[in-house]
């Protein structure tokens, strides 16, 4: 007879040989885990960053500078709901956490008018003595 409460800790196949190396992954840069600096910043809002970070190779193919040679991306309240499978209520907050105005500064966010998504610049983590 078999045990429905236990669930089939079977169901994933294994890797095998190089198939660990087939796909593409988010980074998260260790110092945001690591540094007293980012201590008080929440686990969905490093996450978000990561995501922001990979956002500017793209942001890079399509040579969206500004004109002092500044990357940007646009990433709006909605695709962040999506990625984080989260409400409109818990995305704002999570930009707010990475924000120059409200936050810790790790984005700073421009708005540019009714109906279009704000530009943001993603600060370099690193580039600021922490202590």
């Amino acid at each position: 007879m078999e045990d429905t409460k236990t669930p089939n800790r079977s169901s994933f196949p294994y890797y095998y040989g190089c198939e660990g190396e087939q796909f593409s992954f988010y980074r998260i840069p260790k110092l945001l885990m690591t540094s007293e600096h980012f201590r008080k910043l929440s686990t969905d809002a490093k996450v978000l960053y990561g995501l922001m970070l990979d956002r500017i190779s793209l942001s890079m193919k399509n040579r969206w500078l500004d004109d002092q040679g500044r990357v940007y991306i646009f990433f709006p309240v909605e695709e962040v709901m999506q990625m984080l499978h989260c409400k409109s209520e818990k995305a704002t907050k999570l930009l707010a956490e990475l924000d120059s105005k409200k936050g810790i500064g790790l984005i700073e966010r421009v708005r540019q008018g009714q109906g279009k998504p704000s530009i943001i610049y993603i600060k370099n983590f690193a580039g600021k003595e922490l202590g």
